[in-house]
């Protein structure tokens, strides 16, 4: 009788046991949203085509925070798992290519005329907050410059945004603004402006102050200019030089270029000069021959540039006159 009442007891410190053990509590892992990146609006096709010149494109990710999801104020314990794909700096690299391409841009042609166009991401995500719901932001800088690297189009700031009211659970909603934002600021993008820069232009004072820099680049260099130098009597010889007053166009010796009746067309090739500041620059015609005094007359570049012609007549006057 004792010994089964040993037993009872044990069994009774056994179960007591048994239920009081703590137990493992289940892992439950956070599910995990991805936010497909997608070009979901077309370019205009073929918008900018026959450029006369190329351009370079070069993204950078200038993010501070790399996060999709900055903001989400649905939960204060907890914020979603959101992960983005592709990677956020080679979609806007390549996606921004095709839009480019699918305009007309004429992508990498020629590194040593190309523009370079920079884009620096300064912000990409999608956020949930109460009342309003899921929004889409993109914040880009873009700046444009010459094949010398000179800046032409100063940085600007780019915005897209987009937002729709869903549920902080409706993920799919999110990737839509996201991609929708990104579309927006494409859009953004003064993409006529940047097409000024890869066109030659008319005339010159268009592009008031591009330099020549001797790679036909430039619309002075393609402006013909007249020249008609003559004299009584004929046969003398005409030279030029450049004389010029502002620094970025340095001076010339005389140069021979013919004999009267002189006349020609020609384009300038002078490095440094512009429309701006062909008003200091002027070029000088001489006109001499044996036993008659030398002559000299200048002309303003603007005046020449703007009438495309150079001409002149020089009644020369023998030495033994005066």
């Amino acid at each position: 009788m004792k010994t089964k009442s040993i037993i009872i007891v044990l069994l009774t410190v056994l179960l007591i046991t048994s239920g009081c053990s703590p137990r493992k509590a289940a892992f439950v892992a956070s599910p995990v949203h991805a936010i497909n990146l997608a070009l979901v609006r077309d370019a205009h096709a073929n918008r900018f085509v026959d450029m006369d010149y190329g351009i370079h494109l070069n993204v950078r990710d200038g993010r501070a925070n790399h996060n999709i999801l900055q903001k989400y104020d649905a939960s204060a314990i907890t914020v979603p798992d959101v992960r983005v794909n592709p990677e956020v700096n080679s979609f806007v690299s390549e996606s921004m290519r095709r839009y480019m391409r699918t305009m007309g841009f004429n992508l990498d042609a020629d590194i040593a005329t190309d523009y370079m166009m920079s884009i620096a991401i300064k912000e990409f995500s999608v956020n949930f907050l109460s009342g309003i719901g899921w929004a889409g932001t993109v914040h880009l800088t873009l700046e444009v410059s010459d094949p010398d690297r000179k800046l032409v189009y100063p940085s600007v700031t780019i915005t897209g945004r987009a937002n729709a009211n869903s549920s902080a659970t409706d993920f799919t909603t999110a990737n839509r603004v996201m991609n929708e934002a990104y579309a927006n600021a494409l859009e953004e993008i003064d993409w006529d402006r940047i097409a000024f820069f890869l066109t030659k232009s008319s005339t010159p004072a268009l592009e008031a102050n591009k330099q020549v820099d001797g790679d036909g680049s430039t619309a002075l260099e393609s402006t013909v200019i007249r020249w008609f130098i003559d004299s009584a009597p004929k046969g003398a010889d005409v030279s030029i030089r450049i004389v010029s007053s502002t620094p970025e166009v340095k001076n010339t010796n005389s140069n021979f270029v013919g004999s009267t009746p002189y006349e020609t067309t020609e384009t300038f090739d002078i490095k440094g000069l512009t429309y701006n500041n062909s008003g200091n620059v002027q070029i000088e015609v001489s006109c001499e021959k044996a036993g008659y005094v030398t002559q000299r007359r200048r002309f303003n570049l603007r005046q020449a540039i703007d009438q495309k012609e150079i001409s002149t007549k020089f009644n020369l006057v023998k030495e033994e006159n005066l």
